[in-house]
């Protein structure tokens, strides 16, 4: 895999979980997050792909604690992708 379709997939990734987004300020976030891979170096991408992965995490975690149900199937599918890439990569470690 190139480094060009590392940053063009993680891209396309993030684009898609800030569609489903419907938190403002998450949706910001993606949408600095994804100018960070379409702009940024090699390697910014693992820090990139774990701050990604924590947003996502507490997108569920504060839905979970404000009794909202949980996010979307697609939602979730896309989350899972997002950590499928990143692990399958090596951009981050499985825990």
């Amino acid at each position: 895999m190139t480094q060009q379709h590392l940053f063009g997939e993680l891209s396309l990734i993030l684009g898609e979980l800030q569609a489903v987004s419907t938190d403002e300020a998450t949706v910001r976030e993606l949408a600095q997050l994804r100018r960070e891979v379409e702009t940024g170096a090699f390697g910014a991408l693992p820090s990139v792909t774990a701050r990604a992965l924590e947003l996502t995490h507490a997108w569920w975690s504060d839905s979970s604690l404000r009794g909202d149900s949980a996010p979307s199937g697609r939602e979730a599918a896309i989350c899972a992708e997002l950590w499928e890439f990143a692990v399958s990569t090596g951009l981050v470690e499985e825990r």
